[in-house]
């Protein structure tokens, strides 16, 4: 079987990382919430757009080092390639931030790829990962590499034209965001998507 991954909020979970590194920067008050909505909704409503929007390049760019993997991942990849699996990374974003310094995001997402061991001989192969500029590219990249799953946590991404015929796509909904959504097969973690796909 051929699967497909997204990389942000799929692999990448970023709970509490948008108040650590606004923390870091001066831009929240300490006693902010934690979420990445609750510190963008501060600082829009407080007339700082641009402030978030540099936020991001920050986070995407510098300090995936504060970013954990998604729990059951690594045990997801492992049982994958056990079972013989091929298994991609298809993601999207701009190479380097809207504003600010320009970091290059791609090269970090891989770098945090690599640093956990997830490319390499017990993860995704060194090619079979891509990181593409727009949804449409990346869609178009799924649809070349021929993916019969693809796991997002857009159901957005999942519905675009473009997808292989027959393609199963599997909605990522750890924090049950889009429970009203029945288009797709939904989970709400790794341990259940190794279930549904790999059985045990």
């Amino acid at each position: 079987m051929r699967i497909g991954i997204d990389f942000d909020n799929t692999i990448a979970c970023y709970d509490g990382v948008f108040h650590k590194a606004a923390l870091e920067r001066g831009l929240i008050p300490a006693d902010l919430g934690g979420s990445k909505n609750a510190v963008r909704d501060h600082l829009n409503g407080s007339g700082r757009k641009d402030d978030f929007t540099q936020l991001q390049g920050y986070v995407y760019g510098a300090r995936m080092d504060l970013v954990a993997p998604y729990a059951g991942f690594d045990a997801f990849l492992k049982a994958a390639n056990a079972a013989g699996h091929e298994l991609f990374i298809v993601s999207h974003k701009t190479r380097t931030p809207m504003m600010g310094p320009a970091y290059d995001m791609h090269q970090a997402a891989r770098g945090f790829l690599e640093a956990r061991g997830f490319i390499g001989d017990a993860g995704v192969r060194a090619g079979n990962a891509f990181f593409e500029l727009t949804k449409e590219e990346k869609v178009a990249r799924a649809a070349s590499l021929g993916v019969e799953v693809f796991i997002d946590d857009l159901p957005e991404i999942l519905s675009m034209t473009g997808f292989p015929a027959g393609m199963r796509g599997i909605l990522f909904d750890p924090d049950g965001h889009h429970a009203a959504i029945d288009r797709f097969e939904r989970h709400a973690s790794w341990g259940s998507i190794q279930s549904a796909l790999l059985g045990g």
